[in-house]
């Protein structure tokens, strides 16, 4: 039997059924789907590390022998060693392996073995160690080289009774290492692949559309999991990488393209209402903030749907360009909406809002979860019918607070909301504007990808007047000189954030909590106003807290992260923020956007014990070497990924398993001339060689096909 990507993995490898209900339950059911198990690296086992490579800090390789074990204590706590040579007898450092919490390696390793190691050495003295090396263990059998492994974490199954692969797999090669999957030693692992991809015909049709039929589909599975030479995982992965790029691309402008022939409704005939906000301004706007309302005004004149992206770093003045389009809607007799992903930024906007539109008798309406009834629907402006701006929260999402005549929906933060809420606001009109905004800033290198379908308006530029932050790193230890600066600024009429990741303590974590925080800076405190912020307080206590912080009757707020986004407070210069090192930078750049909004100076201190060098160190170094935001989504993209920055698991996104986010521009922008040049000369995709990507359009929410 031919065996094909769809091939059950019973009928292609020999493989116990104890082993196929394992894979099975981890969703590894066919050919193809072993074959996405890519490897997380490679290892050369023609040419090992040799010892003299203990000293350049990276991971290496090696093939040792043990020469000594035992177990070691050292206080609450004991470990396993092994003291090793190199295997070939040549003298050099010396090194220890070191095992915590894995004490199954204590019963499977013995002096006398081989082992192959992978691991980053540290240097103790004159000695060197790693700690919980990746191993195999090389055992010499007159029948040749046989080999068994450990993977990191995880006790060890019996082994299979089926037939074994030959040693050239495992040894004298280049080797596939991958990701464990509980239950299936990583050996048996490497052989099960090995058989599957290597009973793959020459002239395996590559699924879906095949963008390189020059470089057949079944070598370069064999290439990317048992490369011959190193080069051609590059090469393979580069492949099934453009792949990805050209079908991303491809939808993004499908979905492009009937957006602009779907009909719409022209929502800007006048800019009246922006002048005359324009002018009544205690502020002039920034020359970025007018470029983007320009772009957004030529777009709503059009008679098809805007679909535009506000982009920008923290306080550049987003929701005053939103403000602004809103107001183009309302001009041409519309309505229009923004959604927040919370009640605090909800009612923030609205309040705003009220103030700044005051002069302008705009009928404003807040509608939140709390306040669906229209009874306690808070309208402001002549009693004229229907409100024309309307701000809150998902319960827009409600019938009842929809909009009659929604022109333009504006969602805040979008990537916060998941892709259905955001399409079912918009749902709520006629083929509606819309406009998207989020304070993570995009690096540039992304936006093809992540917002390609989207017209992209950017804020860069900071209002004047702001004054400047300074971010530094403390340990927590130096609290009491922080107390004293923290008095200083409390004496000079500023106000403090006190941030940490929990709302109460946990045992399992040595993380402080805000009601632990609370308590504590009352106490340091005691003639000093402290307030306390968290989610899990009804919306009647939050709106008393922030309004309390607002006007300066609290001088100290200690919160959550539920002030992350939006919350304003002009006179706070100061934000300690507890255990730093367990929010992504992303975040704490966010946190830090909650200061410096007026005309005083700023201090951002990151309490945190990380160790120099460590990632977690890095990341906190980036956030005090700069305050552009731009800067710092690079790095945590680089850090995290965009699916980890921006949530996009739940935001549309998709998931790819070969394209390199930040490095792979070129591929991107060649996967986007590839489908441009299709849609081109066959804009429905009607050709019988343009069928697989019909399939793949009506089905924009599937994975890559990896073509």
């Amino acid at each position: 039997m031919t065996t094909t990507l769809q091939t059950p993995l019973a009928s292609c490898a020999t493989i116990e059924p104890r082993e196929l209900g394992i894979l099975a339950e981890a969703g590894f059911r066919t050919a193809g789907d072993i074959l996405m198990h890519l490897p997380r690296r490679h290892e050369d086992r023609r040419r090992f590390d040799g010892f003299d490579s203990l000293s350049g800090g990276a991971p290496v390789c090696l093939r040792v022998r043990v020469t000594d074990t035992g177990w070691k204590f050292i206080p609450k706590m004991r470990y396993f060693q092994a003291d090793v040579e190199d295997s070939r007898g040549i003298p050099g450092a010396r090194l220890s392996l070191k095992w915590f919490h894995m004490p199954y390696v204590g019963k499977i390793i013995a002096t006398g073995q081989e082992l192959v190691i992978y691991g980053k050495p540290k240097k103790y003295g004159s000695s060197y160690s790693i700690v919980n090396p990746e191993f195999e263990i090389i055992e010499q059998e007159s029948a040749g080289l046989r080999l068994a492994e450990a993977s990191l974490g995880g006790s060890l199954p019996p082994a299979p009774a089926a037939a074994e692969a030959p040693a050239g797999i495992h040894m004298e090669r280049i080797v596939p290492v991958y990701p464990s999957i509980s239950g299936i030693p990583a050996r048996r692992l490497r052989t099960i692949v090995h058989t599957v991809v290597h009973s793959l015909p020459d002239d395996l049709p590559s699924p879906g559309y095949d963008i390189a039929p020059q470089y057949p589909y079944a070598q370069a599975l064999r290439d990317i999991h048992f490369p011959a030479e190193t080069p051609l995982v590059r090469k393979a992965r580069m492949r099934f990488a453009l792949a990805e790029c050209f079908e991303q691309q491809l939808r993004i402008l499908w979905k492009r393209h009937h957006s602009r022939r779907t009909p719409g409704q022209i929502t800007a005939t006048t800019s009246h209402l922006v002048q005359e906000l324009a002018e009544s301004l205690p502020f002039s706007l920034t020359e970025a903030q007018k470029r983007c309302v320009r772009e957004i005004y030529r777009d709503m004149k059009q008679p098809h749907p805007m679909n535009r992206l506000v982009q920008g770093d923290v306080g550049s003045g987003k929701t005053m360009v939103a403000l602004c389009a809103m107001l183009l809607a309302v001009e041409s007799g519309k309505q229009a909406v923004l959604m927040a992903p919370t009640q605090i930024l909800a009612e923030q906007h609205y309040n705003n809002f009220r103030r700044i539109l005051a002069p302008l008798d705009v009928r404003l309406s807040l509608r939140t979860s709390d306040r669906r009834d229209d009874s306690h629907i808070d309208i402001e402006g002549p009693d004229d019918g229907e409100p024309k701006i309307i701000v809150g929260t998902h319960a827009l999402l409600y019938e009842k607070n929809a909009p009659g005549n929604l022109g333009l929906a504006v969602i805040d933060e979008q990537h916060k909301f998941g892709v259905e809420q955001r399409e079912k606001l918009v749902r709520r009109g006629n083929a509606p504007d819309v406009l998207v905004m989020t304070a993570t800033p995009i690096p540039r290198t992304l936006t093809l990808t992540l917002y390609g379908d989207l017209d992209v308006s950017l804020v860069d530029e900071l209002p004047k007047g702001r004054g400047e932050i300074t971010t530094v790193l403390r340990p927590r230890k130096a609290l009491d000189k922080i107390q004293t600066f923290l008095r200083e600024q409390i004496e000079a009429g500023r106000q403090i954030y006190i941030v940490s990741p929990l709302i109460e303590e946990n045992d399992k974590r040595k993380t402080a909590s805000a009601t632990a925080e609370y308590d504590y800076w009352q106490q340091q405190f005691p003639d000093i106003s402290v307030g306390l912020l968290h989610g899990r307080m009804s919306p009647e206590e939050k709106d008393a807290v922030m309004q309390q912080y607002r006007n300066n009757e609290t001088a100290i707020l200690v919160a959550t992260t539920v002030v992350e986004v939006g919350v304003d407070v002009p006179n706070a210069t100061v934000m300690i923020i507890n255990n730093a090192e367990s929010y992504g930078l992303s975040q704490l750049h966010q946190l830090r956007g909650r200061i410096g909004r007026g005309e005083h100076r700023s201090w951002c201190i990151l309490l945190s014990d990380a160790k120099a060098g460590d990632d977690n160190r890095r990341k906190l170094d980036v956030m005090c070497s700069t305050i552009n935001g731009f800067e710092i989504a690079e790095e945590d993209f680089k850090l995290r990924g965009p699916g980890d920055v921006l949530g996009t698991a739940q935001s549309g996104f998709g998931r790819v398993r070969f394209m390199e986010w930040l490095s792979d521009t070129r591929l991107i922008h060649r996967g986007r001339d590839m489908a441009t040049a299709i849609l081109e000369t066959d804009p429905g995709l009607n050709l019988p060689q343009h069928a697989p990507l019909r399939d793949l359009i009506a089905d924009d929410s599937a994975e890559p096909t990896t073509s």
